[in-house]
């Protein structure tokens, strides 16, 4: 009946969306969402923000400039230099969360066909997006220490890509799904690789400020400006979602100009500006002082709740699953030790009224289906220590049943 653009002949919508469906079962404690727990919102910073806001009807309730508030944007300028990157309000373009940032800069640098490189499992809504524009995605394994960065020389070194590549998608700090974060000595050779073959270099660092452990690294785009030519090859993206309030829609993009420019004029087509009231919101919370304030709360509980979840892992599940504790991040990822299908597994899980995210997800090629990723971030601690249980219960099951 209808023509449609080949993308979208038969779309898939997100897999972890898919599981949402579950959440309204009674009891259903999830480790699936990468949601920020909705009990540690600042809600009086908020409000107290929103207030302040209220009072510039004409900023915060009218149109405003596509590349966003010069309020916000000062003030994200700062939340960046804080953060050890510095750079000027013009270098910014406010964006609805981080993902609408990534679709425009795929719009603008990537037409049907071009190579892209993507890191290996990856998150879900980078491997739709990239599917719509009709990529060729190629993929980049990873490992306990991030992106395999001698695995991406080779390939680009062993001229079997059809194209030179024109990006790299990574989460090089405590990624999702992984939880793993780059090393200070890959993070230099990654940025090396892309000044040498001029690709760019997508860093996405929603998770960044999340750190419960470990040294702090510096971003890609800080260490950018100490390996030479790299700096122009790297596209920051961050948000507010996972530190704030997801609600908010307010992510951000830093890149070189040329780049923003064409953002700018990509998203005047999208929606004209991102909104104007939330964005008055986190310039009013952010220029108040607090989210530092706030935060610390924030890493604080999640530090314990991580300890619990892998703590009743190794209590209850030594022999059957094998994870990496993260230094920071929402994620754990895991592996069932004997194989098995985690897909399946989950199955037998949602019956014991747990659920969590099979790794299939989070793969374009090359799926290990044994693979599984656990969100602590929204749970409870007595939450996660009886959805632990349950996973035994279930896996239990599961081993009979094959």
């Amino acid at each position: 009946m209808f023509t449609f653009n080949p993308a979208f002949e038969a779309p898939t919508g997100s897999p972890i969306r898919e599981l949402f469906k579950y959440l309204a079962q009674p009891g259903m404690i999830s480790f699936a969402g990468g949601y920020p727990a909705s009990d540690l919102f600042d809600r009086e910073g908020l409000d107290a923000a929103a207030a302040r806001a209220s009072q510039q009807s004409t900023l915060c309730l009218q149109y405003g400039p596509t590349d966003g508030l010069a309020v916000l944007k000062e003030q994200l300028a700062q939340l960046m230099a804080r953060r050890g990157t510095p750079c000027a309000p013009q270098d910014l373009l406010v964006t609805t969360g981080s993902q609408q940032g990534f679709d425009l800069l795929l719009r603008v640098m990537v037409a049907p066909g071009d190579v892209v490189l993507v890191e290996q499992p990856a998150y879900p809504a980078t491997l739709q997006a990239l599917k719509l524009q009709q990529a060729d995605v190629v993929t980049v394994p990873v490992d306990g220490h991030g992106l395999d960065v001698d695995a991406l020389a080779a390939l680009l070194e062993a001229g079997t890509l059809r194209a030179t590549p024109k990006l790299l998608y990574t989460v090089p700090t405590f990624a999702n799904p992984t939880g793993a974060t780059l090393s200070l000595e890959r993070r230099i050779a990654l940025l090396k690789l892309a000044a040498r073959h001029r690709f760019l270099i997508v860093e996405d660092d929603p998770y960044g400020d999340l750190r419960f452990s470990a040294e702090a690294l510096p971003s890609l785009l800080a260490l950018s400006e100490r390996v030479p030519a790299s700096h122009d090859w790297v596209v920051h993206f961050s948000s507010l979602s996972k530190i704030v309030a997801p609600g908010l829609r307010v992510g951000w993009m830093v890149a070189h100009a040329e780049i923003l420019r064409r953002c700018v004029v990509a998203k005047q087509t999208v929606d004209l500006c991102s909104s104007s009231w939330t964005q008055a919101i986190a310039a009013e919370y952010l220029a108040s002082g607090a989210l530092e304030r706030h935060l610390p709360r924030i890493v604080d509980a999640y530090a314990v709740k991580c300890r619990a979840l892998c703590d009743a892992l190794d209590a209850q599940l030594p022999q059957d699953i094998a994870f990496h504790r993260p230094a920071g991040g929402m994620f754990v990822w895991a592996r069932l030790k004997a194989g098995g299908n985690a897909a399946d597994y989950l199955r037998v899980c949602i019956e014991q009224n747990v659920m969590f995210v099979p790794g299939v997800a989070f793969y374009k090629d090359n799926v290990d289906v044994a693979a599984l990723r656990l969100s602590f971030a929204a749970p409870g601690v007595e939450d996660i220590e009886t959805g632990v249980q349950r996973m035994r219960l279930a896996l239990e099951r599961f081993v009979e049943a094959r």
